[in-house]
């Protein structure tokens, strides 16, 4: 029986990855799981279940040794344990698991991604890829069945977010994926590989065709916008706090507007640095095609390990310090069909699986680096990686919930955007191109919170509002306004724009949670400066702070001003 909040909140690390095997092999803890998770009905009611059941163990808990609130590991714990899964519990009782489909997150791609997760050195690594990969056709059955649920119950996601899946699985199929994925295995498996790969790609043609004929009819009228009602569940589970009460998103609604005000002015100075007289976008154009670029797929993975590398090299001793297993990081071309924008996945509890960021090429072979720099510092060193490989070093000083399930977006998300932040402080972003690449990361983040709240909530667009937008001043926002005003305010290619605008209106509030988050960060490191003056020490600060382990956005900077 659990004692402390840490207890309690491991024995539900164990207890969830019992029942979602994908959670298991990400935090690496069931060497040799080769089940995949029950997407259905049962399986979601089952987990609820659980949710609940641990939120009544941490209260008895509490109760019976109240003395825990004064240490403030428990005490850390134990408010995040509550708050993720009453989080939780709020999206269940919506039925969001029954409408759980988008073009990142969703239990169509956490099937596929798992085997990227995975060993897959000896045959018995095969072996036990190839029993998962026979379970494939099972899991997308009992997804079927919750979207079933939800039509039932009148539960859709909007038509947008259906079609862009549905194309995303068309590329998986082209491959198609799972058949070419187990041409790596060892001969003496290959024909139960290649039949067990067949059976999944069957299965992966099941569910687009599904989704395509028979789901896709059904969502009409289903509006893009989710409403308040559903963003404020949904924001709080990015950002670990209640943004929806006391007018806090108007605010970071306008908050976002003067940032995206302040970045472009900065902007226009940095333009004309690399290029004369030249606006942000014309500048943004000419350095894609006369800026340093990087041909072939295999040497832009190499350049990114490179830069990783590097960074570590610099800033190990000077602004943190670094385990030896918290340096060891790989770059990896992303599968076709994933989402555009690059990501980063943790490294397994033991390391044995290292931290890897993942870059989409969406079928270029030519990449140009400025736009890619400062992204490399917030997916892999000092961004994401540093964070997150930490978090597993010191797990076993907090709880594994702590530094992994219990993760937070608008900390980690809020930490890579700090983490781009510090490297233009530090000077390693003194090169022009580099630098606007930097700034139209920021700007991308500033509109991400003007159009995901703007959207979702119906708010008015400003009315100093420029450009394609001007002429709507004080109109709500909809997704073609979005998309327009995303176009003139961000470097990145159009295919990843309209990624990314279905992202926002597929996951809302995930978009607002790394500016957020950075501010925060930001003014925890201010309030602390303050605090200790003459006796701050920057890179104690970094490692107290990235040794937390998780907080949600109400604690993140209070916990930060007292390190």
């Amino acid at each position: 029986m659990s004692t402390t909040p840490r207890e309690v909140a491991d024995a539900f690390v164990e207890k969830i990855s019992d029942l979602d095997p994908i959670v298991a092999t990400g935090l690496g803890n069931r060497p040799g799981d080769d089940r995949l998770p029950d997407l259905s009905p049962e399986g979601i009611e089952a987990e609820a279940d659980l949710v609940r059941g641990t939120l009544a163990e941490l209260d008895r808990v509490l109760v019976e040794n109240p003395a825990l609130e004064d240490d403030a590991v428990e005490r850390r714990c134990a408010r995040l344990l509550r708050e993720r899964l009453e989080t939780d519990l709020a999206g269940h009782e919506a039925g969001e698991g029954y409408r759980n489909l988008s073009n990142l997150f969703s239990p169509v791609h956490a099937v596929r991604q798992v085997f990227s997760l995975m060993p897959a050195q000896s045959e018995q690594d095969w072996s036990v890829l190839g029993r998962r990969l026979a379970r494939v056709p099972e899991a997308y059955d009992g997804y079927r069945a919750s979207l079933e649920e939800g039509s039932r119950r009148g539960l859709f996601v909007a038509p947008r977010q259906v079609e862009t899946v549905v194309g995303q699985l068309g590329e998986w199929l082209a491959g198609p994926y799972f058949a070419t994925f187990v041409q790596a295995g060892p001969e003496s498996l290959r024909g139960k590989l290649e039949s067990a790969a067949r059976d999944a790609d069957e299965a992966v043609a099941g569910i687009r065709d599904y989704l395509r004929d028979t789901y896709l009819p059904r969502t009409a009228g289903t509006p893009d916008a989710v409403g308040r009602d559903r963003y404020a569940v949904a924001v709080r589970r990015w950002n670990g706090a209640d943004l929806a009460a006391g007018g806090r998103l108007e605010e970071a609604y306008a908050w976002g507007w003067s940032e995206h005000q302040r970045i472009l002015a900065e902007q226009r100075i940095e333009a004309d640095k690399a290029v004369p007289g030249a606006t942000p976008m014309e500048a943004m154009r000419w350095l894609d095609v006369n800026g340093e670029a990087v041909d072939g797929v295999e040497t832009i993975r190499e350049r990114l390990q490179a830069m990783m590398e590097e960074a570590m090299d610099a800033l190990d001793g000077t602004h943190f310090d670094l385990a030896e297993p918290v340096r060891r990081v790989e770059a990896m071309i992303a599968p076709p069909g994933s989402a555009a924008a690059p990501y980063y996945t943790r490294p397994s509890l033991d390391f044995a699986r290292p931290g890897r960021t993942w870059l989409p090429t969406l079928g270029r072979e030519r990449f140009p680096m400025w736009d890619l720099v400062s992204t490399w510092y917030h997916e892999g060193v000092p961004g994401h990686h540093l964070q997150l490989a930490q978090w597993v070093y010191v797990a076993k000083d907090l709880s594994t919930y702590q530094t992994s399930l219990g993760s937070v977006g608008a900390n980690a998300e809020g930490w890579a955007l700090y983490a781009e932040r510090l490297m233009d402080e530090l000077g390693f972003l003194s090169d022009s191109g580099a630098r606007l690449g930097y700034l139209d990361a920021q700007q991308m983040r500033a509109v991400r919170v003007v159009v995901d709240i703007g959207m979702h909530l119906g708010l008015p667009i400003p009315d100093d509002a420029e450009g394609a937008v001007a002429e709507h001043r004080g109109k709500p926002w909809t997704p073609e306004l979005a998309r327009a005003f995303f176009g003139e305010n961000c470097g990145r290619d159009p295919e990843f724009l309209d990624s990314e605008l279905v992202r926002y209106l597929g996951i809302p509030g995930q978009a607002i949670s790394y500016k957020l988050g950075e501010r925060a960060w930001l003014a925890g490191r201010e309030a602390a400066r303050k605090n200790r003056g003459a006796d701050f020490d920057l890179k104690a600060w970094h490692m107290a702070a990235l040794s937390q382990g998780s907080l949600g956005l109400d604690d993140l900077a209070t916990e930060l001003a007292q390190l």
